[in-house]
């Protein structure tokens, strides 16, 4: 065999030569892929294009020969499908040949369209030992035809799969995919495929298996060094950008591989594209040129982008630069799309650098981008670099670099907020301006899907900008509203927003999903509502009852006077009224005092001391207390309720003994915050009576119970050194104080920093050990061993649990001393488990009855006859058997026998069928969702539908052990069948 060197690459592409060996007999495909668009909205009919290249230098007239490929469709049909003419070169050695149909399916589903030509070209050295012409290309592309997806394309592979490479040289390769809907994109390595029979009536033309004696490239020979030389040679394909790169090449020749391109929406796959490539490595001394590293981007849509490229050859040979991607709008043979990849102005390289420019080359990369470009997956930008070699016959090398261009939608403008009064629309409310939002991306025809505009809101105006990159709403907002994309104002009324807090709110435009995404987000628009209702800033347990002989606890509160009074809210005389109820989260709330007041200056109006009363006396000591002020107006003569303050509760103390320790714990429920305050711990070693020592402090960084433990030291020294052991004989006391503040400025100015005590709790350390932990089991179900009718119409479900409480456990004695076990049930997995129910011991059995569905996790307890419980035992969970099944046939005919498709005997768990049925053509003609599927063979809109095949969908979600699922998917056809008089 002898090797012949070509001439110069022709056209736009580039000029180049390939080496390539001479063959005995004809050949001529190269490389190529399957590409598809769906081109009507009322039917599945797809555009399906087979793209294939050539090898005209030693199989010209087989080339010109191929003036059909044959298409097999997936759905059981092919085609012998004719050649577009005229062929169109990408170089002296290779044309590009396009062969098209339209085809129709005739229902939704999964196919795979395959295309087939006879003879691959000759003396590929990783497919059949070299004798590549005896095998045929064949490739395959697999589409989701599914209504729900609208006009959907494939990508398109927009940079040729014809390369050349050097020894000892890393190549790469990029098929410059893009996807015109905006999927998600993803690449694996994959293996060339052949057919298993050439002939059109054959009907295992349409099957296909790996080609013949396959290697990857760099095992047709012992493996050398990559370029570097610092391991194996690699053959490896990024799985974001599509780069595939050999790190190197040991021998020249012409080899071939295929990779797989996935689209992805929503996270489903919903597409596959197989592109078989080919590469020649050659010997010799040239080298490839070296591209600069190029920034990926950031702009808003409407920016102008501009990227420099600079290329050197290290052989001084001059350089062709071209570049790839959706915003070019330029096929594989660099001829301008039509219809356009999408809205122009399309991206340029300046100055054209198509025949070359001196080493080193520099030329930009422009783009005038709109927002009918923008798409929330980046635009992948490949840029090639090609030497164009001084002395032939040495082939031209190439070098890529690819960057990413993120196009984000600009940021809503000129957001304001403004407090509604009274007089103008409410007593909470704030209205927001903005200005017509105007950039907006195309949406896919048929989406049901909308542009929109999110609204929301943060307590407090301290918050940073964002990164000018970043798309959607910062951390610590939440959604308030969702408005049509051209609404200008929207009011917040809601019954969470408080008087005298500041509000931030900002707002993001959302676009439909797959070209979608998020705006930038708006400045912020912050704003007080006015403070119309007194503010609480204290309450404090003076006084706990049983301490020091007191018959009733005391508990001091305090408030600010309300502000921002007007004309429109009503005038004097005025009045406070104190509300309380019982709990730290108490919402019961009863009247404790009514206090009059002109709000006069001097007036001593915002204190009251709640001393109960002698038939309800505070019991501090076991009880906590929540409070609320409502402020009252004279409106038109009579005591008009204005507003109400936030309620405020005590603080709630607990103290548990612990082995020569003492446990405290307190939470509260509070307006104001608590964390991030330093809350001191106070002690008596003297009963109630005291005196108190200030033992610690506690810094508070989050909400929620505060915990401390207490083991005799005294770590504040100021008021004296009371540090010693505790004794389990002693009995102990204490005292908390918390410390908080409002987060908002306003409020904090007017209360300043909130002192609270708790009331006195005391406690003696003593043996806590725990029960050791029980070992549980449950009945579970065996699904494979039950009949499909076990639980035929049972609506109410027991489960069985079964125990045992060990006798040592780590080689320790367990407290056998038990009084009782507690059962903990979830109906779902990962819910917290709650108490059922209690178990005396010595039973070690229960019986959990009257349950909707046997799903559900458990933990059994143990609890000493001092009270003491252990840990959580095994969490045992049991899940159900599903059963669905539908039938294949029935007759709406009214003769009261199999009139209705139902489900057929004993579904099992069911909690609601989503149902979905479409016509042959594909159309939608009915759809229901409900706990039960009942179809009487008519239209969504009533209509009797004519009997024949219908393909329906069927989400079945069952009321197992997780939470909303698990989903069965049932697809299938079903036979509707209605004599003439049913049609009437």
């Amino acid at each position: 065999m002898k090797s012949i060197c070509t001439g110069w690459w022709a056209g736009l592409l580039l000029l180049a030569i390939l080496c390539v060996p001479t063959a005995v007999q004809a050949s001529h495909v190269r490389a190529g892929e399957i590409t598809t668009r769906r081109i009507s909205n009322t039917s599945l009919t797809y555009e399906i294009t087979l793209t294939t290249y050539y090898d005209i230098l030693t199989g010209g007239p087989a080339a010109d020969a191929a003036k059909t490929a044959l298409f097999c469709f997936g759905d059981g049909s092919r085609l012998e499908v004719p050649r577009q003419e005229p062929i169109r070169k990408i170089n002296s050695a290779t044309t590009i040949n396009i062969y098209r149909t339209i085809h129709t399916y005739s229902g939704p589903g999964t196919y795979s369209i395959s295309g087939l030509i006879r003879n691959r070209n000759n003396m590929t050295r990783n497919i059949n030992g070299g004798d590549s012409q005896k095998v045929n290309f064949f490739v395959t592309t697999t589409i989701s035809a599914i209504p729900i997806l609208g006009l959907n394309s494939t990508p398109v592979l927009l940079n040729p799969p014809v390369d050349s490479a050097r020894i000892g040289q890393k190549y790469c390769h990029n098929p410059a995919a893009y996807d015109a809907d905006g999927d998600s994109l993803a690449y694996r390595i994959a293996t060339p495929q052949q057919s298993n029979s050439e002939l059109n009536e054959d009907p295992n033309a349409c099957q296909s298996f790996p080609v013949t004696r396959y290697q990857l490239p760099q095992l047709v020979v012992p493996p050398g060094k990559t370029e570097n030389g610092v391991s194996g040679a690699t053959f490896t394909v990024n799985a974001k950008t599509g780069d595939v790169c050999w790190d190197a090449p040991v021998e020249a020749g012409q080899y071939n591989y295929a990779f797989i391109i996935e689209e992805w929406r929503n996270g489903v796959l919903i597409g596959e594209i197989t592109r078989d490539v080919q590469v020649v490595v050659v010997d010799g001394p040239n080298r490839r040129p070296l591209l600069d590293p190029i920034a990926d981007v950031c702009a808003e849509a409407g920016t102008l982008i501009t990227q420099n490229i600079r290329a050197t050859d290290p052989d001084g040979n001059s350089i062709v630069i071209l570049g790839y991607g959706g915003p070019f709008n330029l096929t594989a043979d660099r001829i301008a799309y039509s219809p356009p990849l999408l809205p122009p102005a399309f991206a340029t390289i300046t100055p054209d650098a198509s025949r070359g420019l001196p080493s080193p080359a520099t030329t930009t990369f422009r783009w005038q981008t709109n927002c009918g470009q923008l798409r929330q997956e980046p635009y992948l930008i490949n840029i090639k670099a090609t030497d164009i070699p001084n002395n032939r016959p040495p082939t031209p090398l190439s070098s890529y670099q690819s960057f990413q261009i993120q196009l984000i939608g600009p940021k809503p403008q000129n957001l304001t907020a403004q407090a509604v009064s009274p007089a103008t629309g409410g007593s909470r409310a704030i209205r927001l301006n903005w200005s017509a939002y105007t950039c907006l991306p195309p949406i896919q025809s048929g989406s049901k899907d909308t542009p929109k505009m999110l609204i929301y809101r943060k307590e407090g105006c301290n918050n940073p900008e964002p990164n000018p990159c970043q798309t959607g709403i910062l951390p610590g907002y939440t959604l308030v509203d969702t408005v049509a994309i051209g609404t200008t104002t929207y009011t917040d009324a809601s019954s969470t927003l408080r008087r005298g807090v500041s509000y931030s709110y900002r707002i993001v435009a959302q676009y439909p999903l797959p070209t979608g995404g998020q705006s930038v987000v708006s400045l912020q628009a912050c704003v007080s509502l006015p403070q119309t209702a007194p503010v609480l800033s204290q309450v404090t347990v003076d006084s706990t009852d049983g301490a020091l002989g007191a018959r009733r606890g005391v508990i001091t509160v305090r408030w600010t006077r309300p502000l921002g009074l007007n004309a429109g809210d009503g005038g004097g005389p005025y009045q406070y009224r104190l509300l309380r109820a019982e709990g730290v989260n108490g919402t019961s709330f009863s009247p404790v005092a009514a206090i009059n007041t002109t709000l006069g200056p001097g007036v001593v109006d915002t204190v009251f001391v709640d001393r109960g009363s002698a038939t309800q006396p505070l019991t501090t000591s076991s009880k906590d207390y929540r409070y609320r002020l409502d402020f009252y107006t004279t409106v038109n003569g009579q005591l008009t309720l204005l507003e109400g303050s936030e309620p405020a509760s005590s603080v709630r103390l607990a103290a548990l003994g612990g082995v020569n320790q003492i446990t405290l714990n307190w939470q509260t429920n509070t307006p104001w915050s608590n964390e991030g305050q330093p809350h001191a711990i106070f002690r008596s070693r003297r009963g109630q009576a005291g005196p108190f020592n200030q033992i610690a402090v506690v810094n508070v960084q989050a909400p929620g119970t505060v915990n401390y433990v207490d083991t005799g030291a005294d770590l504040v020294a100021s008021d004296g050194n009371t540090s010693g052991t505790l004794s389990a004989d002693s009995s102990y006391c204490y005292r908390v104080q918390t410390v908080g503040r409002y987060i908002d400025v306003s409020q904090f100015a007017r209360t300043g920093t909130i002192r609270n005590f708790s009331p006195i709790q005391c406690a003696a350390p003593g043996d806590t050990t725990r029960p050791c932990l029980p070992a549980l089991t449950l009945d579970l179900l065996n699904c494979a061993a039950l009949a499909p009718t076990a639980f035929c119409n049972q609506t109410s479900f027991a489960n069985k649990l079964t125990w045992s409480y060990p006798a040592t456990a780590g080689g320790k004695a367990c407290d056998a001393r038990i009084s009782k076990y507690n059962i903990y049930y979830a109906r779902y997995q990962g819910d917290s488990l709650r108490l059922v129910a209690t178990v005396a011991a010595p039973t070690l059995t229960f019986l959990h009855q009257n349950l909707t569905s046997v799903a559900g996790c458990y933990y059994v307890t143990a609890v000493s006859l001092r009270g003491i419980e252990s840990l959580a035992s095994n969490s045992v969970c049991k899940d159900i058997c599903p059963n669905y099944a539908l039938p294949n046939t029935f007759t709406p005919n009214g003769d009261g026998k199999n009139d209705v498709f139902v489900a057929l005997a004993c579904p099992s768990f069911v909690e609601r069928v989503g149902f979905v049925v479409y016509n042959r053509w594909g159309a939608k003609v009915y759809e229901s969702a409900g706990p039960v599927l009942s179809w009487d063979g008519r239209s969504s809109s009533g209509g009797v539908l004519p009997g024949g095949v219908y393909f329906y969908e069927a989400r079945v979600v069952y009321g197992g052990l997780v939470r909303g699922g698990p989903v069965q998917v049932l697809k299938g056809s079903v036979l509707l069948i209605r004599d003439a008089q049913a049609m009437r």
